[in-house]
C-alpha cells in the first residue's frame, strides 16, 4: 500500500511538473492543451520505468490506453456502420441510409498511432468518419492495418494497399454504389504517411493507375532520414508529440533493437551508401525560409550501425525519398500542417516537392495547430482545433470530389 501511494504521489508530482511548462503563447484552448500533453508525458514516463523493471513494453502502455477509447459499430438513423474483413484485414464501413440519385464517393481512412497503436475504431476517429459519410454521401472505408511491433515493415502498408486494391475491384465498387471516379485516400500523422505511400505506389500501377483521384495527408510523417530538422529541433519537448517517444515508437516498425532507437536520436543510423537520399528531403532546399529561422543545415554521420535496416533507405517506408518522376503524377492533394508540431517540416516539404513538379497541391497551415488535434474531438480530450481541421478538409474534399462528378 506504501509503494502504491509513494508512486501515485510522485505521478501527481510529475503531473503538475509537465503542466506548468511552458508552451507556444498562440495555441489555443492552452490548458487543456497543457493538461493532455502533461498526461503524455507522465504516462511515456510511467511507461519506460514499467518497461525498465521488466513488467511491460515501452509501446503496450500506449496500446493498452488506446483501447479503451475504441467504440462498437453502432448505427444511427443516418449511417449504417459495419466492422468486416476485407482479404482478412479489419475494416470499419460508413455506409449512408439516405437514397442516392447517383453513385457515391469512397473515401479510405488510414489512423494514426505510430504505426504501433491505435484503430479506425477509436471514438475521435469515428466520431470523425460517421460525420464526414453524413456530410459528404460518401462511403468511407476505416482500415485496421497490423502494427508494430508484432507486425513490421512493410505489414501496415501490405495490408492498407490490399484493402484498397480489394474494394477498387469493379464488382465491390458495384456493390457499394461507388463512383469509381470520386475516390480518395485520408490519412492522418502515420496514416498520412501510409496515405501517401499507397498513393504512390498505385499511380506508378499500370493497372490502378489514376483510380485515386485525391489524397489528404493531415500532419503527416514522409520520412525517416534525418531526424534533425528545424522542427524537430523547435519541438524536441512538445506538445503532445515529442522527440523522444515519437523516434522510440516509429523505430519498432523498422526494428526492436534499441540501438537502432539510440542511432536516430543521434541522427545517426543511417547507412552508407545513402547519402544520395538526403538531398530528396534537405530542408535547407526545400523548406521555405520563414522555417528555416537561425537553423543551420548539417549533414548526418552515416555507417555508425553495425546492423543493416534495408527498410530505412526503403522508398515504401519515406515517401519524401522518392525521385520526382514518382511524383509528378500524383492526384490532386491537400496537405495539412500544423505550426507547434515535431513533425512540421515534413509536410512543408512535401509541399515544395509536390508543387515543383506540377502537382496541384492545397496546403493548409495552421498556425496555431499542434498535432494530433483532429483526433481529440469528443470529451474529455476535445478541442474546437480538432474540428476545425475536419471541417477544413472534408469541405476542401466536398469541393473537390463533387466538381462535375471528378476531382479534375
Amino acid at each position: 500500500m506504501g509503494f502504491k501511494s509513494l508512486c501515485f504521489g510522485f505521478s501527481c508530482v510529475l503531473f503538475a511538473y509537465f503542466v506548468y511548462l511552458p508552451i507556444p503563447e498562440n495555441i489555443e484552448e492552452p490548458w487543456k492543451v497543457r493538461f493532455m500533453d502533461a498526461l503524455i508525458k507522465v504516462t511515456s514516463l510511467v511507461a519506460t520505468l514499467l518497461e525498465n523493471i521488466g513488467i511491460v513494453k515501452y509501446e503496450e502502455v500506449f496500446s493498452t490506453l488506446a483501447t479503451v477509447h475504441f467504440t462498437k459499430p453502432i448505427s444511427d438513423e443516418n449511417i449504417t456502420v459495419i466492422d468486416k474483413n476485407f482479404r482478412d484485414i479489419p475494416v470499419r464501413l460508413y455506409l449512408p441510409k439516405r437514397k442516392s440519385e447517383r453513385q457515391r464517393p469512397a473515401i479510405f481512412f488510414i489512423h494514426g498511432g505510430v504505426f504501433v497503436f491505435g484503430s479506425c475504431k477509436m471514438a475521435g476517429y469515428d466520431d470523425i468518419n460517421r460525420w464526414t459519410a453524413n456530410k459528404l454521401d460518401a462511403v468511407i472505408v476505416g482500415i485496421d492495418y497490423r502494427l508494430a511491433p508484432q507486425y513490421q515493415f512493410p505489414a501496415a502498408l501490405e495490408d492498407c494497399v490490399l484493402v484498397i486494391k480489394f474494394f477498387l475491384q469493379d464488382k465491390v465498387l458495384a456493390e457499394y454504389g461507388i463512383d469509381q471516379t470520386r475516390i480518395c485516400i485520408v490519412g492522418e500523422s502515420s496514416g498520412g504517411t501510409l496515405t501517401a505511400l499507397v498513393t504512390q505506389l498505385l499511380q506508378n500501377d499500370p493497372e490502378f493507375k489514376d483510380r485515386i483521384k485525391a489524397q489528404v495527408l493531415i500532419y503527416p510523417v514522409l520520412q525517416s532520414v534525418d531526424t534533425f530538422l528545424p522542427s524537430h529541433r523547435e519541438y524536441e519537448h512538445g506538445p503532445i508529440l515529442f522527440r523522444k517517444m515519437a523516434i522510440k515508437l516509429a523505430s519498432l516498425y523498422v526494428s526492436e533493437d534499441t540501438a537502432l532507437f539510440q542511432a536516430a536520436l543521434r541522427n545517426e543510423h543511417m547507412p552508407e551508401g545513402s547519402r544520395h537520399l538526403f538531398k530528396l528531403v534537405n530542408w535547407s532546399d526545400f523548406l521555405p525560409e520563414k522555417y528555416k529561422k537561425n537553423h543551420v543545415y548539417t549533414e548526418p554521420i552515416l555507417g555508425n550501425l553495425n546492423v543493416s535496416y534495408p527498410a530505412l533507405v526503403d522508398t515504401r517506408l519515406s515517401p519524401l525519398i522518392v525521385n520526382d518522376s514518382q511524383l509528378q503524377n500524383l492526384p490532386l492533394t491537400y496537405i495539412l500542417t500544423c505550426e507547434h508540431d515535431f513533425i512540421r517540416d515534413d509536410g512543408l516539404i512535401y509541399v515544395t516537392r509536390l508543387r515543383n513538379v506540377g502537382v496541384r497541391v492545397t496546403h493548409d497551415h495552421i498556425e496555431e495547430g499542434i498535432h494530433g488535434a483532429l483526433a481529440f474531438t469528443r470529451a474529455p480530450v476535445f478541442l474546437h482545433l480538432g474540428l476545425r481541421m475536419r471541417d477544413n478538409y472534408v469541405s476542401w474534399l466536398e469541393e473537390n470530389l463533387y466538381i462535375n462528378g471528378t476531382c479534375h
